[in-house]
């Protein structure tokens, strides 16, 4: 009986792997027919409390995930034509191998061999389609609760700083390396006060607890108290920003930061002269906090200490040093006589003011890297970021190992806890701003692309919990701050 050549089976199977694939592609195509039809127009059709443009992006979302699986279907049984074509050609060379018989073993061995890499093709196809199905889930959820509200552009150079005013009227304050700081109206994205009585990069900014002062850190060796009045312009209608962007992040050169040659700080009343003049450090001032009651103020340097200040007189109270390297914070508890010191020796310090006769002083062990920042909670709690890329929440109770840590991939600037939420707002190196509980569940990450977001390092974050519009402030190396409205009722409710 005549065999057939192993030339003829392999045109054969050429011809029927062909002929099966063009069947799969029309499948593909009357299925793409069936999806456009009658089943869109019943779910459209059918009564729903959804707005048409969430049910229209969820049809749409499902769409691509049924394409998706689909097209993965037709992948895995092309992939297994081919480990039955391979497994028959090594079987069929196995014969006729310069006339020599290979052994079952080696046959078995070689064909796993085969099998093996194919299959492996195969997992790694699935992961990355359905990767990138997750991906996009995840990113249009962060839109829905993570939106662009207001851009604050102005500054012709970094915003080291930013923070929220906590008297009426409500207004934005920023920092920065062009030497300034700036008032700005939440709700109009216009500048009302510029401060330029420094001469160095002003590096902080906070807002005295019940006055309306400004308390601003300044590469000059100074921090300046100032006092400022402000009326707030008339609200105008907030631009739509939260327009879908492509999920895939696009790399932004210098010409897309925003633009600034037009000086819209240059209409606004201008301060030159401060109020107090807080003197005594030998280097940068990097930061600066009221102490609770305002009365007094605390300062963070570049010469390795912090200073504690009487604002009324600007009588230097105490110098509190111990670190061994340059400072890079300093913050305040909200309700207690508490400093937390951060230093880029890799730990931050807490120190205790509230018995006059006892100053006492802890230090924080477990970074390895710069600690850029170390805020405080409600309650007994410290948040700490590091150039190591972690975040670490330590109970003040215990002070030898973090009760939690959360591990990133790129180095964490200032950042700002939501009191009443608890959830920590962590600005990158990288770009982006992630958002996580006290636990360390990551619960969003802000939107980012080429057409809203930060375009260069994110510096600082800030929460405002009072205000209607915004509820959080970023600033970057870019010149501008966002204002972000973060809807965290569903944000808690997706955890």
């Amino acid at each position: 009986m005549p065999t057939e050549s192993g030339s003829c089976s392999t045109a054969r199977q050429a011809k029927q792997k062909r002929k099966s694939h063009s069947l799969s592609i029309r499948r593909t195509n009357s299925s793409e027919q069936e999806r456009t039809g009658l089943p869109r127009e019943m779910l459209e059709g059918q009564d729903s409390k959804l707005p048409s443009s969430v049910r229209s992006t969820l049809l749409e979302l499902f769409g691509q995930i049924e394409r998706e699986f689909e097209n993965l279907y037709i992948e895995n049984l092309e992939l297994r034509r081919e480990i039955e074509t391979l497994n028959e050609r090594l079987a069929a060379e196995g014969q006729a191998i310069d006339g020599a018989e290979l052994s079952k073993g080696q046959l078995k061995t070689k064909a796993s061999h085969s099998t093996s890499q194919l299959s492996q093709k195969l997992k790694t196809t699935y992961k990355a389609s359905t990767s990138k199905i997750v991906s996009s889930f995840k990113t249009t959820t962060s839109r829905a609760v993570c939106q662009l509200v207001k851009e604050y552009i102005g500054h012709r150079d970094g915003i080291w700083d930013v923070s929220v005013a906590r008297t009426q009227p409500v207004v934005l304050g920023t920092a920065s390396a062009d030497h300034t700081a700036l008032l700005w109206s939440i709700e109009t994205g216009r500048c009302l006060v510029k401060y330029s009585g420094h001469v160095g990069s002003v590096n902080s900014i906070k807002f005295h607890p019940s006055e309306q002062l400004a308390l601003t850190a300044s590469g000059d060796q100074t921090a300046h108290i100032w006092s400022y009045a402000v009326q707030l312009p008339t609200a105008q209608p907030i631009a739509d920003t939260t327009q879908v962007c492509g999920e895939d992040e696009v790399e932004c050169s210098d010409k897309d930061e925003p633009d600034v040659d037009a000086d819209v700080s240059s209409d606004c009343p201008t301060i030159r002269v401060p109020l107090t003049s807080l003197k005594s450090h030998q280097g940068v001032v990097i930061a600066a906090d009221w102490l609770v009651g305002g009365k007094q103020a605390v300062t963070a340097s570049w010469d390795r200490t912090a200073n504690l200040f009487d604002v009324e007189t600007a009588e230097l109270v105490h110098s509190l040093t111990g670190h061994d390297q340059e400072l890079t914070h300093c913050c305040t508890h909200p309700t207690q006589r508490l400093v937390v010191t951060s230093s880029r020796d890799t730990t931050f310090r807490l120190w205790d003011f509230r018995d006059p006769s006892i100053h006492s002083v802890n230090v924080f062990q477990g970074h390895t890297d710069t600690v850029t920042s170390a805020v405080f909670t409600v309650g007994d709690n410290v948040v700490s970021g590091s150039d190591d890329r972690t975040v670490k929440v330590w109970d003040l109770r215990n002070m030898r190992s973090p009760i939690a840590t959360i591990r990133t991939d790129s180095a964490i600037n200032r950042i700002n806890v939501c009191v009443g939420q608890k959830i920590i707002a962590l600005p990158h190196d990288n770009r982006q701003v992630r958002l996580f509980d006290m636990s360390g569940v990551r619960l969003a990450r802000l939107p980012r692309s080429s057409r809203q977001g930060h375009r260069r390092m994110v510096c600082c974050s800030a929460w405002s919990e009072d205000h209607p519009m915004c509820n959080l402030f970023t600033c970057g190396f870019d010149r501008q701050a966002i204002g972000w409205n973060i809807n965290i009722p569903a944000l808690l409710q997706e955890k």
